[in-house]
């Protein structure tokens, strides 16, 4: 069995596919929170901080799982993934206490740790139209974020957050089957490339690009991890005139998150033809006004905004993955993929704690958006410092 797993590879629905149940998993909590608080008896301000471990796992954790992929293989790894987070999930849904869901989240994030340093290199092995596709494998990913309040809405109407839980993990399980039974060989195949590069295969500049990615990770983990945890809960506040079901609700921000994701998909067809440059000080821009004019409105002018707000928040994600690409060469992608990850999921945890501070001491939950905007003037500042490199030069 393990050599049949190892050094293999899949075709990019199922890498698509692990992207959407990773993003899932991961926002289950973010629905089920305020079930989850009212059965332990505690406020949604209180029990929030129990899920910043689980997220500093899933970035903290992602030099562990790529320098386990190299060593021993992605595909194994990614094997590893499925079934180590379906197992997580149905565990979580056991706990008896604030402190076993704490751990059960935590145990998801560092199996979730595991897909992007990995199943993105496997992504990234295949040249051809590294953008694109990197785009499409983001729509999943969104997708997840987009069905999880959707789907465990549902749930909650007929259930509790443990069963939200308990189904995630068990369908993991049987998607994991599915995966080990779609591996097949991997054929290597060697790049061309124009660009001048170094004797290790980087690409001249990646000095810039590097920090400017660095830049880029930090603030957009913090305002990716914001408006994917809070947008669900910041609905039921804002949207009171329009619905009070958490199941409206949770399909409300299933909707803003289905239809901004395809942007990824426009955003990795602009950087294959023109310079991702010029896409990034675009789309930093649109972050700093759309964010904060979603913090300014509710019911349904809140929606219209927020579809916009994360359509920018969403469409800056294949940038990053598709410039990292270009500088720098396979061998080096996983652990410079894992550091990326490890910046973004962890400033992104960072969130929580914030947020419940904030919310404790008297902030109200559309301040935490407008800090969001102003965090966003950092990505800005980042396009500057990326160098112009052409798409025909990687």
């Amino acid at each position: 069995m393990i050599s049949h797993i190892r050094n293999r590879t899949v075709n990019d629905l199922f890498i698509n596919i692990s992207h959407f149940l990773d993003h899932f998993i991961m926002l289950i909590f973010a629905k089920a929170t305020y079930d989850a608080g009212r059965r332990f008896g505690v406020s949604y301000e209180q029990i929030i901080g129990y899920r910043t471990l689980g997220l500093v796992l899933f970035g903290a954790c992602a030099p562990i799982s790529a320098r386990l992929a190299d060593r021993y293989s992605r595909s194994l790894m990614m094997v590893v993934y499925h079934f180590g987070i379906g197992v997580a999930a149905i565990l979580t849904s056991f706990a008896q206490s604030l402190i076993g869901v704490m751990m059960g989240l935590a145990l998801i994030g560092v199996f979730a740790s595991i897909y992007h340093p990995v199943g993105i290199a496997i992504l990234l092995k295949q040249k051809e139209k590294i953008a694109f596709r990197l785009g499409i494998n983001g729509v999943f990913g969104n997708m997840g974020v987009a069905f999880a309040p959707l789907i465990i809405g549902l749930i909650l109407l007929f259930d509790d957050w443990r069963m939200g839980f308990m189904l995630s993990g068990l369908f993991c399980l049987g998607y994991g089957l599915i995966f080990v039974a779609n591996l097949k060989t991997q054929h290597d195949s060697q790049p061309t490339q124009s660009a001048k590069t170094n004797k290790y295969g980087f690409v001249d500049g990646w000095h810039r690009a590097l920090l400017a990615l660095a830049l880029i990770t930090s603030a957009g983990g913090f305002i990716f991890g914001g408006m994917t945890f809070l947008v669900p809960r910041y609905f039921e506040l804002e949207m009171q005139n329009l619905t009070t079901s958490v199941a409206i609700t949770g399909l409300l921000a299933s909707i803003v998150y289905a239809i901004a994701s395809f942007a990824q998909i426009g955003v990795g067809w602009l950087i294959d033809r023109i310079s991702a440059k010029t896409v990034l000080l675009c789309i930093a821009v649109g972050q700093v006004v759309f964010v904060f004019l979603a913090a300014s409105f509710s019911d349904l002018a809140l929606l219209f905004f927020m579809i916009i707000a994360m359509s920018f928040v969403f469409g800056q994600i294949p940038i990053t993955d598709a410039v990292m690409s270009r500088y720098v060469p396979d061998s080096w992608r996983g652990r410079i993929l894992s550091i990326k990850f490890l910046l973004n999921l962890c400033i992104g945890a960072s969130v929580l704690p914030l947020s419940s501070f904030m919310l404790q001491t008297g902030y109200q939950m559309s301040d935490l958006f407008s800090v969001m905007s102003m965090i966003a003037c950092l990505i800005f500042l980042s396009g500057f410092i990326l160098p112009s490199l052409h798409r025909n030069t990687a």
